[in-house]
């Protein structure tokens, strides 16, 4: 078989700068479409995440109403456990929903997580407490954060995949990072309302209607984000890649984990480094630091929601900005800097955190926020960038979800047992500088992809003249000079 066809095959779109190179090889993205498919997916991450996030806000409260009455501690380590559960089944659902996407396309397998995101979660609106139905209560709830976290399996590597395979290839920083804006808009709605619930009802009210609250909205808000994810074209790259292997389609690869690890093994350790390192900062910062606050250094359970709920606020204008600066400064920089900031700051932040003064627990809060803008605007684009276009969303699904499990959605529970055996209130520190100098390993093994083409896919321009500078210009045509051994 010839060289071109099993680039097309199994890479997709692969040229040098040595090889003839037409105005047709380029795609020319439509800049309405770009901007719609943007915010369809960044508002459909933010109701997933709203939906995913608003469990860990209300984890002490969850704890009472569905496990038996006894230490404080213990109920919210049964309650963060059950949180724990969702992110160990994430892997199936990689494994299901990323080659579902690299076969059918990745607007349908985005559709259909979106449903299994806002039906499980609505669900448990409905699930009777502890005191009425005895043990059966949280083995229901752990059901349906078995499905929220097979659905969300699917989720992040789709979207990421989405808006990078849609973006061009000089704003695809900028566009990627209103998925991670997306991100948090879905937390600050759900701290906003567990928030609200917390400060104006009564802990009688609140443990015995008020905490179904969040999880009813689900259900509108599914059906809001399935509407506009319907409405969305494929992605121009995985049309172009359909459409180069469409005569072959008897003969179309179809990888299985096997040939992945052993094609892309590289890959997928380098991504699995850096979801580490993104993802403990983040459920540390957002999910863990507010229990933390109220369960360990005995603060009100208010003070630590509007802590993280005013962060958040803060860090949405500053995480567009950074994908502005990923675009300019590129990825690696901006990775590197954070992660050596996590190890040398995160001692003196949880320090300041565990101060007491609102105005040294804010700086703790923002210093720590501004390592997390550093990942959250710039690992959108850097992730999908890893890997070649036929196999991105299965890729980037198994990579994202192993390391989430295992190391980001683990960090609650894990920090909190560790705190309850070693009585060190410095744990959540020790945890952030292994994860800073993991993520510092992994992005020096990186190559820079900012302004480059996706792998497997031809150069991505606005225009038919940013299509002409790049026919007339020297800069390389693919991150990889040679394609890597099938």
């Amino acid at each position: 078989m010839r060289t071109s066809t099993l680039s097309r095959r199994h890479f997709g779109w692969f040229k040098s700068r040595d090889q003839k190179v037409a105005m047709d090889d380029i795609t020319i993205v439509d800049q309405s479409l770009l901007h719609r498919a943007v915010a369809a997916t960044a508002l459909g991450n933010a109701m997933e995440w709203f939906d995913f996030g608003v469990y860990s806000y209300i984890a002490v409260t969850l704890g009472k109403v569905f496990f038996p009455a006894g230490s404080a501690v213990v109920q919210t380590l049964a309650s963060l456990a059950t949180f724990a559960v969702g992110f160990l089944i994430r892997p199936v659902g990689g494994l299901v929903f990323g080659p579902l996407g690299d076969r059918f396309g990745r607007k349908r397998i985005l559709a259909l997580t979106m449903i299994m995101m806002a039906a499980s979660t609505f669900s448990i609106a409905f699930i009777p407490a502890y005191a009425s139905i005895g043990m059966a209560a949280p083995i229901l709830l752990m059901l349906a954060r078995l499905l929220q976290g097979f659905s969300t399996g699917g989720e992040y590597g789709g979207a990421a995949t989405f808006i990078a395979e849609y973006s061009t290839d000089r704003r695809r920083g900028f566009m990627g990072s209103w998925l991670e804006f997306g991100t948090m808009v879905g937390y600050i709605g759900g701290a906003c309302i567990v928030t609200l619930l917390t400060s104006t009802l009564s802990s009688e009210a609140l443990l015995s209607w008020g905490w179904r609250v969040p999880f009813l909205i689900a259900g509108p808000l599914g059906l809001m984000g399935l509407y506009m994810r319907l409405k969305l074209e494929e992605s121009p790259a995985f049309q172009a890649y359909s459409e180069s292997v469409e005569h072959q389609e008897h003969d179309k690869p179809v990888y299985g984990l096997g040939s992945l690890l052993r094609v892309h093994g590289r890959q997928l350790l380098k991504a699995v480094g850096l979801v580490l390192v993104f993802n403990v900062t983040d459920y540390m910062l957002l999910s863990y630091l507010p229990s933390y606050m109220t369960s360990v250094l005995n603060y009100s359970e208010t003070r630590g929601l509007w802590m993280v709920l005013l962060v958040m606020v803060l860090m949405l204008p500053c995480n567009v900005l950074g994908g502005l600066m990923s675009d300019r400064l590129g990825r690696r920089p901006m990775i590197l800097t954070a992660s050596l900031a996590m190890v040398v700051l995160a001692i003196p932040c949880i320090k300041l955190i565990g101060s007491g003064i609102s105005v040294e627990i804010f700086a703790g809060f923002m210093l720590l926020a501004l390592c997390l803008v550093a990942y959250t605007s710039s690992m959108p684009s850097t992730l999908p960038a890893l890997f070649y276009t036929p196999v991105r969303y299965s890729a980037l699904s198994i990579a994202f979800n192993v390391s989430v499990s295992l190391f980001g959605g683990t960090t609650p529970l894990a920090t909190a047992w560790l705190i309850e055996k070693t009585h060190n209130t410095m744990v959540p520190a020790y945890y952030l500088m292994v994860a800073g100098v993991i993520g510092v390993i992994t992005i020096l093994c990186v190559r820079e992809t900012a302004g480059r083409p996706l792998r497997g896919s031809p150069p991505a321009v606005g225009s038919r003249r940013e299509a002409r500078a790049v026919l007339s210009g020297d800069e390389p045509l693919t991150v990889d000079p040679s394609l890597p051994r099938i």
